[in-house]
């Protein structure tokens, strides 16, 4: 993982009154925009990570192409055909449609599993939901690999850096209000547009991309998959505007009526966001890592640590308590500190359930193994003596794990808990992991290997041994690849595989 570098420099964002007229170049955004137009070379192990992340994305999307979230905002893709367009995921990759459209179906297919990578700090993020806009834009405007490759290294820059410094979720803001500026930046390195240009839409997909957690939030709905999607989507659209010379609201984080005065912590709040001085190479992507569950970030090393401890049991009816004490976060986000009563229903939909910690530490307990189909199965989830021991399970902050949660040095930074586990003869179990097996400072850091092994699993009896083994061999040339080369990022599904919408729920398009 990456240390702080010296060359990363803080940045102090506080509102102005109108009357002081902040000038651009003390402005976050117009940072922001030097940021992704500094032409730096990029790094051999970003280069790498970067094709890992793109086998990862294709992995999750492939797995999710029937899933009636990704149906749907696939279909309402392929009714926006465009000759030289993008590609979309499952579709031929003759077939071609506007950029926007594509990044609408492939962002929905890469999050709807919520099995790709993640960052914490802060605030949350999926920092992968940066490829499928900047992909289907390199796509529909002719640029190569290396091109791609700059872009991705600023988008994954730009969002984590915005994360590490600006909490989103203490005000109930989605997290996609991160990656609305990250991708317009990302977009902006792609197509070396002018820091003027990029300032202006890192502004406009900000301004477009504030939503609440609601939809993580109670009684979780597709919205879950489609929120990145529409942030990616919502970029998109606010680059081509500012390249036809359009501006934005401004200055968008420090105005008097803007983000920071009215939507986060107010007129006289002040936060620090670091971000790589000039001529220093964009490394962020290195501090973030990917999930081996389909779950929630915050349950990965949980389920690790449940694996462990479950093969101590053999009757959970003598289990009477299970308490598992954690950071902040996970208390208040997926644990009983939510105060969500749908986090404890049977009945409850996939995606509360991956927002359930109690659920999943059930399942995982019992198990000893983790599924992205069959852990979330509705008989799974019902299973009374599953119910009866999710129910018995309770979290509770710790200010240590919180601590270790924030630590500024990614090497010490831990997301994981101490879980005790109560059982009728008064005996307690006890053990606890920081950071899951996967996790670059865990017992079994994932690398190319696991990446491969990961879209091949998921990938497996989806599509043809001949169209994995084409993709992987073609991602793994990124480097290399000619805009006429980069149709092959797509991956495609057998015509009979892919699920139509039902006659009855065709929309507008």
């Amino acid at each position: 993982m990456r240390e702080r570098h010296k060359s990363l420099q803080d940045h102090k964002v506080k509102t102005y009154a109108s009357a002081e007229d902040l000038g651009r170049a003390d402005q976050l955004a117009w940072k922001i925009a030097a940021v992704a137009a500094d032409a730096v070379a990029v790094e051999d192990a970003v280069t790498d990570m970067i094709i890992n992340r793109m086998i990862d994305n294709a992995a999750v999307a492939v797995a999710s192409l029937n899933r009636h979230p990704v149906v749907t905002a696939r279909a309402q893709a392929l009714a926006h055909e465009r000759a030289g367009g993008a590609t979309v995921f499952g579709a031929h990759s003759a077939q071609r449609f506007h950029a926007e459209w594509a990044a609408w179906a492939n962002g929905t297919a890469v999050r709807e599993l919520d099995y790709h990578d993640t960052f914490l700090a802060a605030d949350y993020s999926h920092p992968g939901d940066n490829i499928p806009p900047t992909l289907a834009v390199a796509q529909q405007t002719g640029s190569s690999g290396a091109d791609l490759i700059r872009a991705i290294a600023t988008g994954y820059e730009i969002q984590i850096d915005l994360v590490k410094g600006i909490c989103l979720h203490e005000h109930r803001i989605d997290h996609i209000a991160h990656l609305g500026p990250s991708a317009a930046a990302g977009i902006g390195t792609l197509l070396s547009l002018a820091p003027e240009t990029i300032y202006q839409a890192v502004q406009q997909a900000l301004h477009v991309t504030i939503s609440t957690r609601q939809s993580r939030k109670g009684a979780i709905s597709s919205w879950k998959a489609y929120a990145p999607s529409h942030a990616g989507k919502l970029a998109i659209e606010a680059v081509d505007r500012c390249m036809r010379g359009e501006g934005a609201p401004s200055p968008i984080y420090e105005g008097e009526d803007s983000v920071i005065a009215r939507i986060l912590s107010g007129p006289d709040a002040e936060y620090v966001v670091p971000l790589p001085e000039p001529g220093e190479p964009k490394r962020a992507i290195l501090e973030s890592y990917t999930k081996e569950h389909s779950a929630e970030y915050q349950s990965q090393a949980i389920i690790d640590l449940a694996f462990k401890m479950g093969a101590q049991i053999s009757d959970w009816d003598q289990v009477t308590a299970i308490k598992l004490y954690t950071s902040h976060h996970t208390h208040y986000v997926i644990g009983t500190g939510a105060g969500d009563p749908q986090k404890m229903d049977p009945k409850a939909s996939r995606e509360t359930l991956d927002h359930s910690i109690m659920y999943i530490l059930a399942v995982a307990l019992q198990d000893r193994q983790w599924h992205h189909v069959r852990s979330y199965d509705p008989e799974r989830a019902g299973r009374a003596d599953t119910v009866r021991l999710w129910h018995k399970i309770s979290t509770e902050e710790d200010a240590g794990w919180t601590q270790r949660y924030h630590d500024p040095d990614p090497a010490k930074r831990a997301f994981g808990g101490r879980l005790e586990i109560t059982l009728a003869s008064g005996a307690v179990i006890t053990d606890e992991l920081a950071v899951a097996n996967a996790h670059p400072s865990g017992a079994k850091p994932f690398g190319r290997d696991d990446y491969i092994a990961k879209f091949r699993t998921l990938s497996d009896g989806i599509i043809a041994e001949a169209e994995a083994a084409r993709f992987l061999e073609c991602v793994q040339n990124l480097e290399t690849l000619s805009s006429d080369d980069l149709g092959g990022l797509n991956v495609e599904a057998p015509a009979d595989y892919l699920a139509n919408p039902g006659t009855h729920e065709k929309g507008i398009f």
